[in-house]
């Protein structure tokens, strides 16, 4: 039995029909995860938040005048450790008895003099804004949102530094 053009025309419809109803459950599950064996963007910048906190604890063990300081930006870049880490979790679920995909630093030494250390914490707050805004244009966007958040927070700590 073969079917008549006004029937296979609806048929056809119906198909484009299921298309487009199936394009957002494909795009929907398509942002749920990264979906690709490459590390996450995310990545370098949490490294680089849990280094500049361990930089400025051992500044503020190191040098008194900066004490205070630098403690602030410990807290500071911990807590953006912490959350760039929770979103990198978040896309890519780990065991909890998996190591964090964000390892921590190794033991980092305070340059000698306080100016030096406030210099070396000025240079690493400029370094961290600058690659978190240079990442923001590619992001979706709550992750664009996180990483302007972290961009904006070391901006302020460049002030704070003087």
């Amino acid at each position: 039995m073969e079917l008549s053009r006004a029937s296979r025309s609806v048929l056809e419809r119906r198909r484009v029909l299921r298309w487009i109803a199936a394009a957002p459950a494909v795009a929907a599950l398509s942002a749920c995860g990264t979906g690709s064996d490459e590390p996450d963007q995310l990545l370098p910048l949490a490294t680089a938040a849990k280094a500049d906190a361990a930089l400025a604890e051992s500044i503020a063990r190191t040098h008194s005048g900066l004490a205070e300081t630098a403690r602030e930006l410990a807290a500071a870049r911990t807590a953006h450790a912490t959350a760039l880490q929770r979103e990198i979790d978040r896309l890519a679920p780990r065991d909890p008895d998996d190591p964090p995909s964000v390892p921590d630093p190794a033991p980092k030494k305070a340059p000698s003099s306080a100016s030096a250390a406030a210099d070396a914490l000025r240079s690493a707050m400029r370094e961290a804004q600058q690659k978190a805004a240079d990442l923001v244009p590619g992001l979706p966007g709550y992750r664009a949102g996180l990483v302007a958040s972290v961009s904006a927070g070391c901006a302020c700590l460049q002030e704070v530094l003087g």
